[in-house]
């Protein structure tokens, strides 16, 4: 019991201290971003963005989580392999079709690149930095602690995903959070179900799906 509440507690605070990070970073880009120099603007873009990770990778420190529960060494290519599927196969599905059907303003992050650099660095930002950092969070410290908490793995993926969909208030409307927590969702159940999908794999995922929607964006529209 003791033991619940402590997880409980973490996964307040943790949430909380997420919530926290994307505040900083949002100010950060609102109100700093813009007065940087391009190649600072680069790299702060991916080290602040890690802000949101900071008080929940503090608490896994202190709490000694154990690296298996996050990170699989083992068949790596075949990790790296199933996210790269898995992201394209998202983009294509969720992205690509709605452009073409002529929904492409509902898939549409407002960005729009002309020049090779911009489209590489946007997979490394989105991989190394949203992809990574997101998972991290909620496939993995969020998941985590609810499933330690309830013993359940259908609790763990409902309310990491309903977690995760709230996150985006910053970001948007309540269409734009419950697809987010759909995503979430998604994600959760190709972990669990499909062979060779890691943690590793859903931050490759889920860089390439969101590096995705502004290729698609610009070259269509």
């Amino acid at each position: 019991m003791i033991e619940k509440k402590k997880d409980i507690v973490h996964l307040i605070i943790g949430y909380l201290g997420a919530f926290l990070g994307l505040y900083g970073v949002v100010s950060f880009n609102q109100f700093v971003l813009i007065s940087l120099p391009l190649w600072l603007r680069m790299v702060s873009m991916i080290v602040i963005y890690w802000l949101i990770a900071l008080v929940p990778v503090i608490i896994m420190i202190v709490s000694k989580d154990k690296l298996a529960d996050y990170w699989n060494t083992d068949k790596i290519g075949y990790q790296i392999l199933t996210g790269v599927l898995i992201g394209i196969a998202m983009s294509l599905v969720l992205t690509l079709v709605p452009h073409l059907a002529g929904f492409g303003a509902y898939v549409d992050n407002g960005k729009r690149y002309i020049y090779l650099w911009q489209f590489v660095y946007e997979f490394f930002y989105c991989i190394a930095a949203i992809g990574f950092v997101e998972e991290l969070v909620f496939r993995g410290f969020v998941y985590n602690r609810i499933k330690k908490i309830s013993q359940n793995e259908i609790a763990a993926v409902i309310g990491s995903s309903v977690l995760f969909g709230v996150f985006h208030l910053f970001g948007g409307n309540i269409v734009q959070m419950i697809m987010t927590a759909f995503l979430g969702a998604f994600w959760c159940i190709c972990r669990l179900k499909i062979k060779n999908c890691s943690f590793l794999s859903l931050i490759i995922a889920h860089g390439i799906y969101d590096a995705l929607i502004t290729v698609w964006a610009s070259v269509l529209l």
